[in-house]
């Protein structure tokens, strides 16, 4: 395994208590979270309705560690996307991804994501070929493979997920050994204690958990236990 990144959590508020999200933020990055996961879905894209700008807006303030603002790390799952990116911005998203099936030109949303002063990731699902990687990765600070198929938390992880991380892995560090530049791997669905291990080794670095930490009684406990797992990696 060649990760050279630092391990990144992301406890995704689409498992968050909605009623008390502001504390819910401030909790569970106070428990040891790295950044927040942002889920927006449209009920067109994916099957599912959430939540949009205003909202990120109103977390923004909460989304702070030791005095300093934390990544808050937007999953759109929206078509279409160039319309709603300046707003998320505005909102104080700090990283922006959206789908390749979402948008007619991906190379434009890509750059426009990085005008307005954001970092950009392609969100690819199950069954979306790595090929849409081929010629943005110049554009790209993150790729987030999803190990369920979106619209709903509490998924089980698919196996095959562990294939594609490597994969796209090997991909990955091709181009930092051309470039110097390292491009974040996230995986996000039905990732907690007991698979963070296997997906680190496989060659993830970011990690998206919802269900595995959300309503469960002891964030810290949870965040530390995946911790070990990860430091147990060699």
């Amino acid at each position: 395994m060649s990760n050279k990144l630092p391990p990144i959590i992301a406890p995704s508020l689409l498992a968050a208590d909605f009623a008390r999200l502001g504390e819910e933020v401030h909790n569970v990055l106070q428990a040891g979270a790295d950044w927040i996961h942002f889920d927006v879905m449209d009920n067109h894209f994916v099957p599912n309705l959430t939540i949009g700008p205003l909202v990120c807006e109103a977390i923004r303030p909460h989304a702070q560690k030791d005095g300093q603002a934390v990544c808050i790390d937007v999953h759109l799952m929206i078509e279409p996307v160039d319309r709603i990116i300046p707003d998320f911005v505005k909102a104080g998203a700090n990283l922006i991804s959206f789908h390749p099936e979402a948008s007619p030109h991906i190379d434009r949303t890509l750059g426009l994501i990085k005008e307005l002063g954001c970092q950009s990731g392609l969100v690819l699902n199950p069954a979306t070929p790595l090929q849409y990687l081929d010629f943005v990765l110049d554009k790209i600070d993150l790729v987030l493979l999803m190990s369920v198929n979106p619209g709903f938390g509490g998924q089980q992880f698919i196996p095959s997920t562990f294939e594609k991380i490597k994969q796209t892995k090997s991909i990955l560090d091709a181009y930092a050994q051309k470039s110097s530049r390292h491009i974040r791997l996230e995986v996000d669905g039905g990732i907690n204690t007991k698979n963070i291990a296997a997906v680190y080794a496989a060659g993830a670095d970011t990690f998206v958990a919802g269900s595995a930490i959300f309503g469960k009684p002891d964030y810290a406990s949870i965040i530390s236990t995946m911790r070990q797992e990860l430091a147990a990696v060699k």
